[in-house]
């Protein structure tokens, strides 16, 4: 009968140390701004040349113009600051790039983005963004697509150009 006692015991602990476990861990529900990554290869099945981890803040009814502010410097997405890693050495704009991971920032225009690789990395938002850490800044045209995107988005085409999107703006950064 002790034994018995003593295994109802040892198993009613066990089912209530095992259910306390489970719920050991909260998660949080899924970020307003999703990290994201974009990544190019030149053919699908080839090696990795370029990736960026980025958020992706949502327009929301929001102005574009109050989310990333022309003159300002901007993180390039949402939260942590978007990186950007290059595999091999690169050149963007005529600027040669060493292989390696930097911060993307940008900072908004009406007609070209400063588009800039900065060499301080693991960053909250663009709050603590030192210029004398840039590795490069170069022009990009702002152009617009006939498709108004939501959420803030990057995208690699075929021949390298990385691709900025969020509403009907559109910045291409030709990369070599």
């Amino acid at each position: 009968m002790k034994s018995l006692q003593l295994l109802t015991t040892f198993c009613l602990t066990f089912i209530l140390l095992s259910s306390l476990q489970v719920n050991a861990q909260k998660f949080s529900g899924l970020d307003k701004s999703p990290m994201d990554a974009a990544i190019y290869r030149a053919d699908r099945n080839g090696p990795a040349l370029a990736k960026v981890i980025y958020s992706r803040p949502q327009l929301n009814g929001r102005d574009l113009s109050s989310l990333a502010p022309n003159g300002k410097v901007w993180r390039t997405g949402a939260n942590e600051s978007s990186e950007i890693t290059f595999y091999n050495d690169v050149t963007i704009g005529g600027k040669s790039i060493k292989a390696g991971t930097y911060t993307l920032f940008t900072i908004p225009g009406e007609k070209e983005w400063t588009i800039i690789i900065n060499s301080d990395i693991n960053t909250w938002g663009s709050y603590s963004y030192d210029q004398s850490k840039d590795v490069a800044r170069v022009m990009a045209p702002v152009s617009s697509g006939t498709e108004s995107l939501e959420a803030f988005s990057i995208a690699f085409a075929d021949d390298g150009t990385m691709y900025l999107g969020w509403d009907t703006l559109r910045i291409a950064v030709p990369i070599k």
